[in-house]
C-alpha cells in the first residue's frame, strides 16, 4: 500500500502522468464535466466530499506553479478563496478569470482530466498548472 496521503487510484495515476504545464481540474458537483474518459468523478453526497479536501489531497502530491480560479470566487465564496490560498505555496500564480472561460479550459485538451467532488458552494473551481519538482524527495 502507499505511504503517501493520495489513496484514490485514478487521482493518483493522473498526477502521476501529468507533465509540465498539463492542467488538472478539480470541480464542484454543479460543474458540467464531459465524461470523455478525463472525468474522475468522487462525488458520493452533497457535500462529501468537500473540494478543499480534495483540492489539499491533490496538492500534498502534485507541483503546481499556476493555478487560475473564477473571478466570482471573490465575491460569491470568499470563504473558499481564503482556503484556497491557505493551502497554495507562495510562488503559485493565481490567474484570475471568469467561470466560463474556467469551464472552457477544463474541455480544453491540455486539461488531462477532471475531478468532480461533491461540493455544493458555488464557484468552488480550480484549474491547476503543472509545475516541475527538480528538488523533490529522491528515492531511498
Amino acid at each position: 500500500m502507499r505511504k503517501t496521503n493520495l489513496l484514490n487510484t485514478k487521482l493518483s495515476n493522473v498526477i502521476s502522468e501529468i507533465g509540465h504545464t498539463q492542467w488538472l481540474t478539480i470541480g464542484d458537483s454543479g460543474l458540467p464535466v464531459k465524461d470523455d474518459g478525463r472525468k474522475i468523478d468522487l462525488a458520493v453526497v452533497r457535500g462529501l466530499p468537500l473540494f478543499i479536501d480534495v483540492l489539499a489531497a491533490t496538492l500534498s502530491e502534485m507541483k503546481v506553479q499556476k493555478v487560475y480560479l473564477a473571478e466570482e470566487i471573490k465575491t460569491e465564496n470568499p470563504s473558499q478563496l481564503a482556503a484556497i490560498e491557505a493551502l497554495l505555496d507562495s510562488d503559485v500564480e493565481i490567474v484570475w478569470i471568469s467561470h466560463n472561460e474556467l469551464k472552457a479550459m477544463s474541455r480544453d485538451e491540455n486539461n488531462i482530466a477532471t475531478v468532480r467532488t461533491g461540493e455544493t458552494t458555488p464557484f468552488s473551481n480550480i484549474v491547476l498548472e503543472s509545475n516541475v519538482d527538480f528538488v523533490g524527495e529522491a528515492i531511498k
